[in-house]
């Protein structure tokens, strides 16, 4: 799977139905800023959600990617490692389909943090840019 597309997977996680739900009115006010790379509108959305349920692994995953994406590290690792040490393991649909418990997408999360796979690509000086 490439990089890009575990993020969106990432991103997108979601419970399935039986897993408890996420706090969110509707998780997509928080999900679809962050697939557009928006993370500081998701931010807000996100973090009263965890305050609500400081035990909800989609929450805290997601939150975990807002941090990153806002170049947050260190809070991004401890919303990973929280979702990590939740009591419930649930299991979580992601963007491409497939289905993996929350605490294995925690553990990947913090290797492509750890891999610095959630920051923005930096411009190189030889790239152009086009000007009106």
């Amino acid at each position: 799977m490439s990089v890009t597309a575990f993020a969106l997977a990432l991103i997108a996680a979601t419970p399935l139905a039986g897993a408890p739900a996420a706090h969110l009115k509707d998780p997509e006010l928080a999900v679809q800023p962050l697939a557009a790379g928006r993370a500081e509108q998701a931010l807000a959305t996100l973090q009263k959600a965890s305050a609500a349920d400081p035990h909800d692994a989609a929450v805290l995953i997601n939150l975990g990617i807002a941090y990153a994406q806002a170049g947050d590290e260190v809070k991004a690792r401890d919303a990973f490692e929280a979702a990590l040490a939740c009591h419930e393991v649930i299991e979580l649909d992601t963007a491409d389909g497939t289905a993996t418990d929350s605490r294995r997408l925690a553990r990947k999360a913090i290797k492509m943090l750890e891999r610095g796979e959630f920051r923005a690509p930096a411009m190189r000086g030889e790239q152009l840019t086009l000007r009106d």
